[in-house]
């Protein structure tokens, strides 16, 4: 067998890696355990959140799938973090688990080029350091240019619940052996990670009267930048909190627990922690959160979101009986953790591509990452990139000051991690030009020139643009009097933009002014909350925005200083020793680049700096 591009993992990862090389052109394989279980949402059924919906967004802007298959089959969409400023809005939605795992196999069997196969690897094959193809579990070889490796906690997989483990990359699902082995001969450097999920429970047992409700929002935002509205039928999900008794009885089983006991060596999530380790680091706290959230529209399976934990079973059972509404309830299945290898991104650059085999990238989980977001976006670059590779294109990569994306992969390469690395708003120095909102405009031309976004979206998206530029002039030049707004004024009148920059006035109190009713430009806003949410945005924020423009413009002229790849940096004896370590390690490709790397002092930065020059 004869093909172009293999994605190893049918993840979210995997599924972006895929079809992005199919599209671009590419004979494209998938291989995966179990053709069934492609986009299974093995912890939380839920796309999205503070910083991951930016995500979901930029990989949609880009031509990637996520959005669209979360639009498709999400029963519960809310945009977070509204009562803060545009820059930390960020979408999220609960989706039906089976529902968006079926659509994302129907979509990967429907896309031509793309073949799916229920393989698994062995290993790569390799010519003169290139891939020139692979083995399978079975012994078949497949011929191919680029291997994209998706594998999620499989590799060496092995899960934890208290003193019992068993192998295994995911619930009732193998584990893959060897492959890491077979990497690490390679040259490969090979870590240890953990990541956990909570117990499910039955619905019909929960008392929803001693919960709090949590609706759904009245106007879901899509994901998608191509689709105009959620058709599907929101469910609300629920709020409940642990107790003092709960946390007695969890600390009962610390002593059989694996985390404690030394039996997982991998280190979890800092920012998403099991129960155990909440109470073992917050032990102050008297209460915690738990959502209760519905894993589909016919399912009668509840997810315990906040209660991830590797305690035993019969812990597991005593604790969550004395959680509100949850007194009667049956627990379906227990929470467990589950170890896995990885390989610590600095092997890779920032094509995802690795440093030590050509043609072989590395997306999602193998990097160190936590979430299907950070993995679909992943899989995303890696995909075009293969495909790139393959018909001779120029790289594809992504810029700290373009996108999250682009944050994401920078931190990876450049600062590592040593335990699973999750986005937040608060990693994007430029977050405020870096909205949910405007991923199209940042993005979705350089989608289009790849030939993963249809022309149709690019022309819907000049409509958009064109609104934004002329609510944005109407505001510059329309005069309102203040007290059509304010119970103030004393007849002053004021140009629109004036009167949007006060904090207690919003563009909807404006587009509702007397005033403004005959501006064709203003009214088309009343029918699109897209635009309208930008020229509020680019006039209310319009100094920071700036501000933050002229710190890109910096950004830019440090990441043109370009360093050699076969810079010696041990010739430099006025670097510090961790500055050359780390140097040599990572082998920047910028001025830039090298000051964001642990380790590198910024007298280290100078040194090289007047070196390059020189």
């Amino acid at each position: 067998m004869k093909v172009d591009v293999v994605v190893v993992g049918g993840g979210h990862a995997g599924i972006e890696a895929s079809l992005a090389a199919a599209r671009m052109g590419c004979e494209t394989v998938l291989l995966t355990m179990d053709v069934n279980a492609v986009g299974r949402m093995s912890c939380n059924p839920a796309i999205g959140g503070t910083a991951k919906g930016q995500l979901v967004r930029e990989i949609d802007a880009l031509g990637g799938e996520m959005g669209k298959i979360a639009d498709a089959t999400g029963i519960h969409f809310r945009m977070l973090n509204t009562s803060k400023g545009p820059a930390v809005w960020s979408p999220r939605c609960q989706s039906d688990r089976e529902w968006y795992s079926r659509e994302a196999k129907r979509r990967l069997l429907a896309q031509d080029g793309l073949t799916v196969l229920a393989e698994s690897m062995a290993g790569p094959v390799i010519k003169d350091g290139q891939v020139s193809g692979l083995i399978t579990t079975t012994g078949q070889e497949i011929a191919c240019r680029c291997i994209v490796l998706c594998s999620g906690t499989f590799l060496n997989g092995l899960m934890h619940v208290g003193e019992r483990s068993n192998v295994g990359g995911r619930y009732n699902e193998p584990a893959s052996s060897g492959l890491s082995d077979h990497l690490r001969t390679l040259g490969f450097e090979v870590g240890r990670l953990k990541t956990g999920t909570p117990p499910r429970l039955d619905r019909t047992t929960i008392d929803f009267s001693k919960t709090e409700l949590q609706p759904p929002d009245d106007e879901p935002v899509p994901f998608s930048f191509q689709n105009k509205r959620i058709e599907n039928r929101q469910i609300p999900m629920y709020l409940t909190y642990t107790n003092q008794r709960t946390h007695a009885e969890l600390r009962k089983g610390f002593d059989r627990s694996p985390m404690f006991t030394g039996r997982i060596k991998g280190i979890g999530p800092r920012y998403c922690p099991s129960i155990e380790d909440k109470l073992n680091r917050f032990a102050d706290r008297e209460r915690h959160q738990l959502f209760l959230e519905q894993e589909g529209y016919d399912s009668d399976i509840i997810y315990v979101n906040g209660f991830s934990t590797s305690l035993p079973e019969d812990v597991q059972r005593a604790a969550i009986v004395t959680v509100a509404g949850l007194e009667q309830v049956r627990m379906i299945r227990p929470g467990y953790a589950v170890e896995y290898d990885f390989f610590p991104p600095h092997q890779v650059r920032h094509t995802l591509e690795t440093k030590r085999v050509g043609g072989l990238f590395f997306a999602g989980q193998i990097n160190g990452t936590s979430g299907y977001e950070e993995a679909a976006a992943q899989g995303l670059i890696a995909g075009i990139n293969a495909a790139c590779k393959v018909k001779g294109l120029p790289e594809f990569t992504m810029e700290r000051s373009d996108s999250y994306i682009g944050v994401l992969i920078d931190d990876l390469i450049n600062k590592s991690t040593d335990e699973p690395y999750r986005m937040f708003t608060s990693r994007a120095e430029y977050r405020l030009l870096l909205r949910q909102d405007n991923a199209d405009s940042r993005l979705m031309r350089r989608g289009h020139a790849l030939g993963l976004i249809p022309g149709s979206a690019i022309d819907r998206l000049l409509e958009k643009e064109g609104r934004v530029h002329a609510g944005i002039e109407a505001l510059r030049s329309i005069r309102i009097p203040v007290r059509e707004l304010l119970a103030e004024g004393n007849g002053s009148v004021e140009q629109g933009q004036q009167l949007l920059r006060r904090p207690e006035v919003s563009l909807a109190m404006i587009l509702a002014s007397p005033s403004v009713k005959s501006d064709e430009a203003l009214m088309v806003l009343l029918s699109d909350r897209e635009a309208a949410l930008q020229v509020e945005t680019e006039i209310k924020y319009e100094g920071y925005l700036k501000r933050q423009e002229e710190d890109v413009r910096q950004f830019h002229k440090s990441e043109g200083m370009k360093i050699p790849e076969w810079f010696d940096y041990h010739s430099l004896s006025s670097l510090s020793k961790e500055g050359r370590e780390k140097l040599s390690k990572v082998r920047p490709a910028s001025i830039g680049q090298a000051s964001r790397i642990s380790g590198v002092t910024p007298s280290d930065v100078s040194v090289l700096m007047i070196a390059i020059m020189r």
